[in-house]
């Protein structure tokens, strides 16, 4: 790691100080470290990650969005590796998925990008990658209703596609954990390896299923993104809370079968798939 840190910003290895885990992610770690007094980030991909997550893809919408003060400050980005650095916020603090103030700045920020209509030239299927993370697993579900709940969340492609979803640069990860403030209450999104054209509404959903919130603070995120209006589309958003719920309950199932269980955490992913299809 130190060398590729030295290789990267030209410097001798003992230029490279105090480097720290910053936090063991789902599917990258992080450390910190300074060069000259002045501190970054490093984003080494997790083990298996190059299955599902396309490095060049990300590195094509880190390019896109490069100037638009949405994302992370990237001082590098390997798009075979997968390796970023990124410059360190020292005052950061992620948003409070319990605070409506923070939740409202959100869902604020998250439709202006939208509004953006940025376009790349790759897309993303979370009904493909449902699919792509079942067949990674060593063995059945445990879920003894699994089937069946599958097959009542594989439906509800057939009721999204109803509404005619316009495609756009979609973040599809926007988990509170990814949204910083900054500065002085600036908002940023981080961690766009999943971004791809997709209905920005997925958006929505995830911000929602991360967070685990009941239907109440569901009913706040409706209203914080949309204003009040449109509301025609809550039954939409609501098919993407289940694909997203079953979607991550796969990837969970994965880890389970390499050894890695994710406990309440997984079962509730699962709920969600089954209450909201």
């Amino acid at each position: 790691m130190k060398n590729e840190i030295a290789k990267i910003f030209g410097c001798n290895l003992d230029a490279i100080q105090d480097i720290k885990p910053l936090k063991n992610g789902i599917t990258n770690n992080s450390f910190t470290f300074t060069i000259d007094g002045d501190k970054y980030i490093l984003r080494i991909p997790g083990e298996g990650t190059d299955r599902f997550i396309n490095r060049n893809r990300e590195y094509h919408v880190y390019q896109k969005i490069s100037n638009l003060n949405l994302s992370d400050d990237i001082v590098y980005i390997n798009p075979t590796s997968g390796y970023k650095i990124t410059k360190h916020w020292d005052d950061a603090r992620t948003c409070d998925p319990y605070n409506q103030e923070d939740v409202n700045a959100c869902m604020k920020k998250l439709r202006e990008f939208h509004d953006m209509n940025i376009t790349v030239g790759h897309t993303f299927c979370p009904f493909d990658l449902l699919d792509l993370f079942e067949s990674f697993w060593s063995k059945p579900s445990r879920y003894g209703d699994y089937k069946q709940t599958k097959s009542k969340v594989m439906a509800l492609h057939e009721h999204i596609l109803s509404f005619s979803p316009a495609f756009s640069l979609t973040h599809i990860d926007p988990v509170h954990d990814n949204f910083l403030f900054i500065n002085n209450n600036q908002l940023r999104l981080i961690d766009w390896e999943y971004s791809s054209m997709q209905d920005p509404h997925l958006d929505i959903a995830m911000f929602i299923v991360y967070a685990m919130y009941d239907e109440e603070w569901i009913n706040r995120v409706f209203e914080f993104y949309f204003q009040g209006s449109q509301h025609s589309l809550i039954s939409k958003i609501h098919a993407y809370i289940a694909t997203g719920g079953l979607l991550w309950s796969n990837w969970c199932e994965w880890q389970l079968h390499e050894g890695v269980d994710y406990g309440e955490w997984a079962l509730r992913l699962y709920r969600f798939a089954k209450e909201h299809s």
